[in-house]
């Protein structure tokens, strides 16, 4: 299985953005049976948790983000989106999309740019 990260975009902070992850060569019940992650890597940092959505749909933000975006998913699709409402420069990253815990191989993400 291969992460296909897209939506990525040059935004002005105040705006919005919806990046959207595909599961390529995931087998629907590995999918929908799996909790789901968006991560993000910011220039000099490491890789960091940012959004998770359990099978059955609930989901957990990091404070950094909370109430600003909102993972959600579709399994019969096996995708996974990240709406980014609000976004301020900070979040200038390349983002991510995975399993959360026991990883399918990483894509290569979808780089959000953000300038004030």
């Amino acid at each position: 299985v291969r992460m296909v990260e897209s939506g990525g975009d040059l935004v002005q902070a105040g705006g919005s953005l919806r990046l959207s992850c595909y599961a390529s060569g995931a087998i629907l019940s590995d999918f929908s049976g799996n909790a789901m992650a968006w991560y993000r890597q910011a220039p000099g940092k490491q890789r960091e948790l940012i959004a998770t959505i359990t099978s059955g749909g609930s989901t957990d933000h990091a404070d950094s983000v909370k109430g600003r975006f909102t993972i959600s998913r579709l399994n019969a699709k096996r995708m996974v989106y990240l709406q980014m409402n609000s976004v301020r420069p900070e979040d200038t990253a390349v983002y991510y999309c995975n399993r959360h815990g026991n990883r399918w191989t990483w894509g290569q993400g979808t780089r959000v740019t953000v300038f004030s």
